[in-house]
């Protein structure tokens, strides 16, 4: 077992970038969600909005991805204390798919936000 504790900040980010790495071969909704982040960064440079709208995006896209890969972390974690079917493990498998579903809801709120005020002025 690798202890992460007091490890240098390369070795730490070697730990994120596999981690990153894990979710990207291992989980279709993930990739989805990169090919989307992509169509949305070729989107920006098209219709270049202002800065604060960028950062808008692109924050709200970060939190999809976080909460993708936070899914998956806790879907692995409970399968590996848990591996049979248990009423609660569902429950924690649930919400952390709906964190997923409401970061994913944000983020088309923020898109909606921009085409309206991308078509309003």
């Amino acid at each position: 077992m690798r202890a992460a504790k007091n490890q240098s900040f390369l070795v730490r980010l070697r730990f994120a970038c596999a981690g990153f790495a894990h979710g990207v071969r291992t989980e279709h909704s993930l990739r989805i969600q990169l090919f989307l982040f992509g169509l949305v960064l070729i989107a920006l440079v098209v219709l270049r909005p202002g800065p604060v709208w960028w950062a808008l995006v692109i924050l709200a896209s970060a939190g999809v991805i976080s909460a993708e890969l936070f899914n998956t972390a806790i879907e692995h974690l409970a399968d590996h204390l848990h591996p049979d079917v248990h009423p609660s493990i569902r429950i924690v498998k649930d919400c952390a798919a709906a964190a997923v579903l409401v970061a994913s809801l944000a983020a088309l709120a923020v898109a909606a936000a921009l085409v309206i005020h991308l078509v309003a002025h």
